[in-house]
């Protein structure tokens, strides 16, 4: 046991509240993923849990492989994977996937695996890691407009576009969480609030657009116009959904009626993912929904702790743009559980079943390991680092 530890840098901390998660992750999703096989008719409960093992197993695998890497070849790196993302995702929104009717066009079936890959989730990631190589390669000039729109929005509009066809929520966090951390990389304030003008615009076009050729992307934004009502109005398919999560909560009461005694989760579609969340309340009850949310803030504190011991620039934003999301993503389905939001389909990190979602936390995580585990990194070697010379040394 002692050899295993010797072997784990990085802040601990991070560590244990990854593993505690992970754990606690696996009642929920066997207790919720009878919805799966009694109400839908798919798998085995153990079926179910075994898949969720795998996948939370493999994803520490990342998170140890990722951790032992230098962090200054993310830097490089994200350069390199950049155009690779822009074609996948142009794969996946030419192939895509249609879910009840609806253009829902966010996955690629991983031959041999039978797992869907979510290409937006690393696209995200990449993307965050882009820009913090930006903004730490430029943090001591003078930021021109122009020169930024050409190497740092025009990348970023591109993925962003190419994402929000399928997944406007997805879209929206990415977009939010690049302009926190290019305001706190020093970005000029009036250059952030015209960006952010032009994303609304785009939106506000793209809405437009659809909505005079609906054949082009069906359903799509009727599907976000739906939910936007219903979360308003009460009434429709998400609605439904949102009521059954609020008596799961209601029922659960302060302690919850015991590990898998749900009841709500044979009605709760998604119980397993999306609204995993009531499903571990009706259970656990409010404190162990506290508990849950108490872990994530956790983990938000122990990514400032890091922050504040990093040497680099690169390594702050990287370390910021790799984590926040993660406790972003967490708040927000919390918050579609409780009824605070509308239904948004973002799962609850290292909690909900999921595949590729898992995976690509765990690779955020272990960029953040990896930062917190470095201590002789200086900038010069970070921002001089050449994206051919990574490739070289890789292969």
């Amino acid at each position: 046991m002692k050899t295993i530890f010797q072997h784990i840098k990085g802040d601990k901390a991070i560590w244990a509240i990854v593993a505690t998660l992970a754990i606690f992750s696996f009642m929920p999703v066997y207790s919720a993923s009878t919805n799966l096989v009694y109400v839908v008719g798919s798998g085995s409960t153990l079926g179910y849990l075994v898949k969720h093992m795998v996948l939370l197993i493999m994803g520490f695998a990342i998170i140890y492989g990722v951790h032992k890497i230098p962090y200054r070849y993310f830097s490089g790196g994200s350069v390199l994977m950049l155009p690779f993302v822009i074609v996948l995702l142009i794969f996946t929104l030419a192939q895509g996937t249609t879910i009840g009717g609806a253009n829902a066009s966010r996955w690629i079936n991983i031959p041999f695996v039978g797992i869907g890959f979510q290409t937006s989730t690393l696209a995200g990631l990449v993307l965050m890691v882009y820009v913090a190589r930006y903004l730490a390669r430029n943090k001591e000039k003078v930021i021109l407009f122009k020169e930024s729109l050409w190497q740092l929005w025009l990348p970023v509009a591109a993925v962003l576009i190419l994402i929000l066809p399928a997944n406007f929520s997805t879209t929206a966090i990415i977009f939010s969480m690049i302009l926190v951390v290019v305001f706190i990389g020093g970005y000029p304030i009036k250059y952030i609030g015209f960006v952010l003008g032009v994303g609304i615009l785009a939106l506000a076009f793209f809405i437009l657009a659809a909505k005079a050729f609906p054949e082009a992307m069906p359903n799509r934004v009727q599907t976000w116009q739906n939910r936007i009502e219903s979360f308003s109005d009460g009434d429709g398919k998400e609605a439904y959904q949102v009521e059954k999560a609020k008596i799961a909560i209601a029922t659960g009461g302060p302690v919850g009626v015991g590990p898998g005694k749900s009841v709500q989760k044979n009605f709760l579609p998604q119980s397993s993912s999306d609204f995993i969340f009531a499903i571990i309340i009706e259970e656990y009850g409010l404190l162990g929904g506290f508990i849950i949310l108490s872990i994530y803030f956790l983990l938000l504190f122990r990514i400032f702790v890091v922050i504040r011991k990093t040497t680099t620039i690169f390594g702050m934003l990287l370390v910021l743009g790799a984590g926040l999301p993660i406790v972003f993503q967490a708040s927000i389905n919390m918050a579609v559980a409780s009824n605070l939001f509308p239904v948004t389909g973002q799962t609850l990190p290292l909690i909900s079943s999921g595949g590729t979602s898992i995976w690509m936390t765990c690779f955020a995580l272990g960029m953040i390991l990896s930062v917190s585990a470095s201590k002789q990194e200086t900038e010069e070697d970070i921002l001089d680092d050449n994206p051919l010379d990574i490739l070289h040394e890789t292969i």
